[in-house]
């Protein structure tokens, strides 16, 4: 019994180092959960924005990882455990604040481009309606222009027709030739009635959109279809003078009248010749004629 007591410190020293080497040989080599709260941390840390945007959750994820690996260092798996939990939730938390923040981007983002868009809607459209100002101002001038013009040309017109001795009627313009073209009874046109034509053939070929009425007219005597006849036979004569001339005959009507417009009395030789007489109406330089005349180029 003695000699038991005496061996007693050296048996328990045994059993005390053989407990600690049974215990550190139990202690793990690599744990998931530690290895997942690295490769959180690691994430977290190549996101561009993290020290902008997540600094305190990166921060508080690298001090979390850096207590787990300080308890694997001391096998303390429960230590190692709770550090690597919280290091990964910090880690997710700093992710999560960076995906709000890139959400709240693509909404801003999207908001700015849709900004954009009708922006340049607005402006395609004010430089429409710009355009189409500027194309209604030049359609405006144009048709100003072209106003002066007509009102030039229908002036020069005019003056050319007072030359001729051709009056303002209701009719238009109206030029008045006497018996002194024809003999009498005759639709065969004198010698001398060609001077009177060339300037009549003058004005027209310097104005193309002029167009003529021709109306012959005769006295009262004689039958109403001989009158008619006669009439028709020496308007028809006039305008085929004009075309002679290269007047196009689609610019000229030849209309007989016989004796139903006197301008006189018939009842003296006087009155007879006056009556005796053609007339050509003239239309502006547009080829409009007055609303008094009457023809089929009206």
């Amino acid at each position: 019994m003695k000699t038991s007591l005496r061996f007693m410190p050296i048996i328990l020293s045994t059993v005390l180092a053989g407990g600690l080497a049974v215990g550190c040989a139990s202690a793990p080599k690599q744990i998931p959960e530690l290895d997942q709260a690295r490769a959180d941390v690691q994430s977290l840390q190549q996101q561009p924005k993290a020290q902008q945007i997540a600094s305190q959750e990166l921060s508080n994820a690298q001090k979390s990882l850096d207590a787990a690996e300080a308890a694997m260092e001391k096998r303390d798996k429960d230590d190692v455990l709770h550090y690597a939990f919280l290091a990964s939730q910090q880690a997710k938390a700093g992710q999560e604040v960076i995906a709000r923040d890139q959400a709240h981007e693509q909404v801003a983002q999207g908001e700015a481009d849709r900004n954009r868009v009708l922006l340049e809607a607005r402006t395609r459209e004010a430089q429409a309606e710009q355009q189409k100002a500027e194309a209604a101002k030049q359609e405006a001038l144009s048709a100003q222009t072209q106003a002066e013009q007509a009102r030039t040309e229908a002036a020069d017109a005019q003056k050319q027709l007072s030359d001729l001795q051709a009056k303002q009627t209701d009719r238009g313009m109206v030029l008045t030739l006497g018996d002194v073209l024809f003999d009498t009874a005759q639709a065969t046109l004198k010698p001398g009635a060609q001077s009177q034509l060339d300037r009549i053939a003058s004005f027209m070929q310097q104005n193309e959109g002029t167009k003529v009425i021709i109306e012959g007219h005769t006295d009262s005597r004689g039958s109403d279809s001989y009158n008619q006849d006669l009439s028709q036979r020496r308007a028809q004569a006039v305008a085929d003078a004009l075309a002679s001339h290269g007047i196009d005959r689609s610019r000229v009507e030849a209309i007989g009248r016989g004796k139903e417009l006197p301008v006189a009395s018939n009842d003296s030789a006087a009155g007879q010749q006056q009556n005796r007489r053609v007339e050509i109406v003239f239309s502006d330089p547009q080829g409009r004629f007055a609303s008094g005349a009457s023809g089929t180029l009206r």
